[in-house]
């Protein structure tokens, strides 16, 4: 059936359909027959939008302008401010005196010149004295040959203090006699034990403060020194000791952050002579004459990190040694590394460091007083000297240090008694290498300025490799120091020595006299030294003070043969004005 009109017969249908929904429960089934035309579908391709029949009008763009408010700046005045206080700035004095004499007939004396306040300059001079008329016995009362010295000094110093550079010189002079008193025979003449070293000094330091940061500093030093001993006679003038020693330091540095990069450049030089070369005046005073010249160059760099806990230093040390018979190149470390714990509470160090030690005949005769200036100097080599350790404090009050290092010495000075002269009486220097351990403890006090308190122990184990000890060296020692401040009116300082495991070389067994690898030795007992002194202070500018030396009264042999005096009593007055 066809229907040509399709819009009557879907109405249609669409009637009868609904109509049986309502009125019929039974399904009617419709079965018919149609030809329907369906149009090709297709996409718009046009988006969706909004026509607004109201139009916005385009905004314009304007350029950029500058508009610039005419300012002005009022400078207003301030007021300095000022500190209202009561007390006053004390009163400094450019003289101090101090006089005295003491048992055994020893008078002493110092005068003291001092420039007040000044940020520009500095500027002084003092002058010291010391003699001593006594004579020294041993436990059994016996009598050593004269023992009488005297020790005389002087200086004179200046500083300039600009604000781009420092300034300084400075001049010493000692004079120090004595006798070579270690024999038991007080019938000696004096003169023919005499002896005398005289030194003078000058020195002279340049620093260059141009920055802190970025920016290239400078610090530079040099000092000269001459050295001479006793004429035996006019017509001996030669037969004696002279030595000129000059010693030139620089730095360089250069801050940049956290690093510091250095750089040392020094120069060393030594001209000894005694006597006249290839020749003798008697058994044993053979002329000597030497020259020695170091080049040292040290570059490295310090740097801190770990929000500056942790602290590096790293260099190392070039040195040229000019001798006359041969010249050698030694290079050394150095390193330190250092972390603070717990606020600066403890911190551990390690480290390591090296260097050569040019040994002249004024640095001998200042340890060892009593020796023949005719020696022979060698440098003390020491390629490596491993440290470690930790340091800190206990309380605001209290510091403390414990530390150990490792070291392999080479030429190291000892002194033995002399077995040419006609007395035995003095002593020569020899060299010899060893292994040196060193355990080290120190402990500190201090309650502001009433009461100060440190000490220092240290044990040395060495290993020798030719002498069968280290002569004269201690194997413990023990240091403390102490003052003490009672109502500023009593000033109270006591210092303390102990020191054993000393041991002398001889030649011929005897009495208390051991044998090691066919060396003789005795036991040079233990040393303790304790000083204290009492200071009572009138007024500011008046004091007594009462001295007491060896106030164990040992008659301890400082060198072999060489007792000191058991105990001592100083007292006298000190001015400022």
């Amino acid at each position: 059936m066809k229907i040509k009109n399709m819009k009557y017969l879907l109405t249609l249908i669409t009637l009868v359909f609904v109509s049986g929904i309502w009125a019929q429960k039974d399904d009617i089934v419709f079965d018919m027959r149609t030809n329907r035309t369906v149009e090709p579908a297709f996409r718009i391709l046009a988006h969706p939008k909004i026509i607004d029949t109201v139009k916005a009008t385009q905004v314009k763009a304007y350029p950029l302008l500058l508009f610039q408010v005419p300012t002005k700046i009022f400078l207003d005045t301030i007021e300095a401010a000022t500190v209202e206080t009561k007390e006053n700035l004390k009163q400094l004095y450019p003289f101090y005196a101090k006089v005295g004499i003491g048992s055994t007939i020893m008078p002493m004396g110092e005068l003291y010149f001092n420039s007040t306040r000044s940020r520009l300059y500095e500027y002084g001079a003092n002058v010291k004295h010391l003699s001593s008329f006594g004579d020294i016995k041993n436990r059994e009362k016996v009598a050593y040959a004269p023992a009488q010295y005297d020790r005389t000094s002087g200086t004179v110093f200046g500083k300039i203090n600009e604000r781009n550079y420092n300034l300084a010189g400075e001049f010493n002079y000692q004079n120090n006699g004595f006798h070579y008193y270690g024999v038991q025979n007080d019938s000696l003449s004096k003169d023919s034990i005499a002896q005398r070293f005289q030194v003078y000094n000058g020195a002279a330091e340049y620093v260059a403060n141009r920055g802190d940061s970025a920016r290239l500093n400078f610090k530079i030093k040099t000092d000269f020194t001459n050295f001479q001993t006793r004429k035996i006679s006019d017509t001996l003038a030669d037969w004696r000791a002279q030595e000129n020693h000059l010693n030139f330091k620089s730095r360089l540095w250069y801050n940049n952050r956290n690093e510091r990069f250095y750089g040392d450049i020094g120069v060393r030089y030594n001209a000894y002579k005694y006597g006249i070369l290839d020749s003798v005046m008697s058994v044993g005073d053979t002329g000597i004459a030497s020259q020695n010249t170091i080049l040292d160059f040290k570059p490295g760099v310090w740097t801190q990190m770990l929000n500056n806990r942790l602290k590096i230093e790293i260099g190392v040390g070039i040195t040229a040694d000019f001798r006359t018979d041969r010249n050698l190149v030694y290079l050394y470390p150095h390193a330190e590394f250092k972390y603070a714990m717990f606020n600066d509470v403890f911190i551990p160090y390690l480290g390591i460091k090296g260097g050569l030690k040019q040994n002249t005949i004024q640095g001998l005769t200042a340890q060892n007083p009593f020796i023949r200036v005719n020696q022979q100097l060698l440098n003390e080599h020491n390629p490596f000297d491993i440290y470690a350790g930790f340091k800190g404090t206990l309380s605001k009050r209290m510091s403390f240090n414990i530390g150990a290092s490792f070291a392999h010495i080479e030429n190291k000075a000892l002194f033995v008694t002399d077995t040419f002269g006609v007395y035995r009486n003095q002593f020569n220097v020899i060299y010899d290498t060893l292994n040196l351990t060193t355990i080290e403890g120190s402990l500190s006090y201090q309650m502001n300025e009433k009461l100060k308190i440190d000490g220092t122990a240290r044990f040395y184990s060495y290993e020798m490799y030719n002498q069968a000890r280290a002569w004269n060296l201690p194997q413990l020692q023990c240091l403390v120091r102490g003052s003490y401040n009672l109502y500023e009116k009593f000033l109270i300082n006591l210092d303390g020595t102990l020191e054993s495991g000393r041991n002398a070389l001889v030649y011929a067994a005897g009495e208390g006299v051991k044998e090691e690898n066919g060396q003789y030795f005795v036991s040079l007992g233990t040393i303790v030294d304790i000083n204290l002194g009492v200071e009572y202070r009138y007024s500011a500018r008046v004091s007594a003070f009462l001295q007491l030396n060896n106030v164990a009264a040992q008659r301890y042999n400082r060198w072999y043969n060489y007792p000191v005096q058991p105990f001592q009593v100083m007292g006298g007055i000190t001015a400022r004005f």
